[in-house]
């Protein structure tokens, strides 16, 4: 078979396994699990093999023209570069493993067959954005994602959480598609086609008429599916969803599409310097501002959530100066370690035998109990704290030296001052990244929470996909010195200033994070109710009754109290309570937008109800009124007709001898 053949089966197999799983589900469940398996990973080896065949080196572009359109023509086209290419091999990877871990996470859920066959669905989206080399072929990808996630995020559709959870997803994100629809609209009628490479040669030779104003639009369809700031809010409540969703949207599916897409457009970004300077400001505000929310959850999930927020905010930076080949990279590396920690994160919940058991401050006794995924997620979280040698550090290290040749002048495409924004932000966040990943860390598996009921070891297959996605973690940033073919010629390997100030500064978040942890436990052990915790038999004294007595009615019992040492109230001091709550920003979308729409909906219900409607009720009583007198006298009886006809008769005869009177007179 030919590359382009290959690459076609890519994103069939698992649509055709999604249709076959639905079908064959009732039926034949014994089928389910081969169905949503085994495409995906079909999928995930032609990947493999496309990738070999191109090698890094010239883009294969294939298109056949669909049915005409009158204007710009709209084809079904690929374009296999060196980042469609590894991206797509991400995709399989992670989609295969998620595939295999819900066999076990979800092997007792009554809705698995539609969950399976969704998952296939949503990674055969990707694909098709990945592959694509048409932007309305893309846009179908897209917006299939947009579906697929509504229905996965609410898969536990009988808590209000997840419900609203699913809804809030979809409506931020088609939020931004409105005004991405319109830009990609706009771009085509400047280019002449839908197809990448004609616009592509349009920004480069300025065939494109307004620049600013298409990137602007492109970038809130971007800033929804990729959580970027200010319409990142619906990617922490995503959480309501199985924790294997989770991975599969925050490795390598719908966030890291609208990275994909700005990575794939670049030189039209890069048309308009002031595009760029709002996606780093877009970036530096999103990084900064996840990293401080992240180390004020007390939700494991929710930390991981606003962790992906700050990671694409590190990839939209390296993008703003103008750096594809670094965004790639780290989106390639965070993919790993990200899939890594989510499911890592579903087996501690596994472990405890509920899909609600999140708050780190209430676990305890983990680390010897699921040993796997003790360490595999201790060597996620090195890869996310971009400790050297893991893949973090490289990828990350690769975006920071991004940005420090743009602030110093030395790059062509964006401005300096987007490159000091991505630089001084991306230093913070990696003191802040090093900092709530050690929080993590030590509350998940070094707490002094309740240690959850023992229900027995992991399923096989969850601890081996975990072993499996560590491989990448801890050895995919070494061979960044031999992947330059795959990122235009683009040099990965690190440099010395910002390698040197990004580790430290991960270095001493870690530490002080450690520190301020080891004060807040000292603390802890000296109050009543952490003498409890420490030594749960007690000395039984009245301080200490009281104590249990207070929290007992608070929790409920001893064993549901949360761990008072949390190194994050500490460190955030005033700011936790902010940070917490994503600092109040759905609160002022509320205020701004949901309070108004509602009062706007409620005046258009009082008009419609007491106005309109008592409009028809008026206009329809006048005929309602002389219905019913007509009915009245149809009333069947004969000689009631000749009254009434003699009556008019008499009447009629008078009237005509009134009439010949006044005639008469005249």
């Amino acid at each position: 078979m030919t590359t382009t053949t290959l690459a076609v089966l890519v994103p069939l197999l698992p649509f055709l396994g999604a249709a076959a799983g639905l079908l064959l589900g009732r039926r034949a469940p014994g089928f389910v699990r081969p169905l949503a398996v085994l495409p995906t990973f079909a999928a995930f080896v032609l990947a493999v093999v496309v990738a070999v065949d191109q090698g890094g080196g010239k883009a294969i572009d294939a298109a056949t023209r669909l049915t005409p359109t009158g204007s710009v023509p709209i084809e079904l086209a690929l374009h296999l570069d060196g980042f469609a290419v590894l991206v797509a091999v991400l995709v399989g990877l992670v989609a295969t493993c998620v595939q295999l871990y819900s066999t076990g996470y979800l092997r007792d859920d009554p809705r698995y067959t539609s969950y399976a066959a969704l998952v296939s669905l949503f990674t055969s989206a990707m694909l098709l954005v990945v592959y694509s080399g048409d932007l309305m072929v893309l846009l179908v990808g897209w917006e299939i994602m947009g579906i697929c996630s509504y229905f996965l995020v609410g898969h536990y559709w009988e808590t209000p959480e997840a419900r609203a959870a699913s809804l809030k997803a979809f409506l931020v994100t088609k939020l931004g598609d409105v005004p991405f629809l319109i830009g990609l609209f706009a771009l085509a009628t400047d280019a002449g086609t839908f197809r990448i490479t004609g616009v592509v040669q349009a920004a480069l030779t300025g065939g494109i008429g307004h620049p600013t104003l298409v990137a602007l639009l492109l970038l809130a369809g971007v800033a929804g599916k990729s959580a970027q700031f200010p319409l990142h809010t619906w990617l922490p409540d995503a959480m309501a969803g199985p924790t294997p969703v989770s991975a599969l949207i925050h490795a390598a599916t719908m966030v890291a599409a609208g990275i994909y897409f700005v990575a794939r457009l670049l030189p039209v970004f890069a048309a308009s310097a002031a595009a760029l300077t709002v996606l780093a400001v877009m970036a530096a505000i999103t990084m900064v501002g996840s990293g401080l929310a992240a180390l004020a959850q007390d939700d494991i999930k929710r930390v991981l959530a606003y962790s992906t927020i700050g990671q694409l905010g590190y990839l939209s930076g390296a993008l703003a100066v103008g750096d594809r080949g670094a965004a790639v990279f780290h989106l390639l590396s965070h993919g790993a370690f990200k899939a890594l920690l989510f499911l890592a994160a579903g087996v501690v919940i596994h472990a405890a035998g509920t899909n609600s058991l999140t708050a780190m401050s209430r676990m305890g006794g983990l680390a010897k109990r699921i040993p796997d995924a003790y360490w595999t997620m201790t060597v996620a979280l090195l890869a996310l704290a971009a400790i050297p040698p893991f893949a973090g550090f490289f990828s990350k290290e690769a975006v920071l030296s991004a940005a420090e040749h743009t602030a110093l002048g030395e790059s062509q495409v964006a401005p300096s001052g987007a490159g000091w924004t991505v630089l001084i932000a991306g230093l913070l966040t990696a003191l802040l990244t090093a900092a709530y990943a050690t929080r993590l860390w030590l509350l998940a598996f070094r707490g002094r929470g309740a240690e959850a009921p023992d229900h027995g070891r992991q399923p096989f297959v969850m601890n081996a996909v975990l072993w499996v996605l560590a491989i990448p973690s801890i050895g995919f940033g070494l061979t960044a010195g031999h992947l330059g073919d795959w990122f235009d010629g683009r040099a990965l390997t690190p440099a010395v200033t910002t390698a040197v100030l990004s580790t430290g500064v991960a270095l001493v978040g870690g530490l002080v994070t450690y520190a301020a942890w080891r004060h807040t436990s000292a603390l802890a052990a000296r109050t009543p109710m952490g003498a409890v915790a420490a030594h749960p038999e007690g000395d039984g004294s009245l301080v200490e009754e009281e104590a249990i007595a207070s929290h007992t009615e608070v929790y409920g019992s001893i064993a549901s109290a949360p761990d008072p040492a949390d190194p994050g109230r500490l460190l955030l001091g005033p700011l936790h309570r902010h940070a917490a709550t994503g600092f109040h920003l759905d609160a002022v979308y509320s205020a701004l937008f949901v309070r108004p729409v509602l009062a706007a909906a409620g005046l258009v219900r009082f008009l419609d109800r007491e106005v309109v409607e008592t409009y028809v009720r008026g206009a329809s009583a006048g005929p309602r009124w002389l219905g019913r007198a007509v009915r009245r006298a149809q009333n069947g009886n004969v000689q009631s007709y000749l009254s009434a006809l003699l009556a008019g008769s008499l009447v009629l005869a008078a009237a005509v001898v009134v009439l010949a009177n006044v005639t008469s007179g005249s």
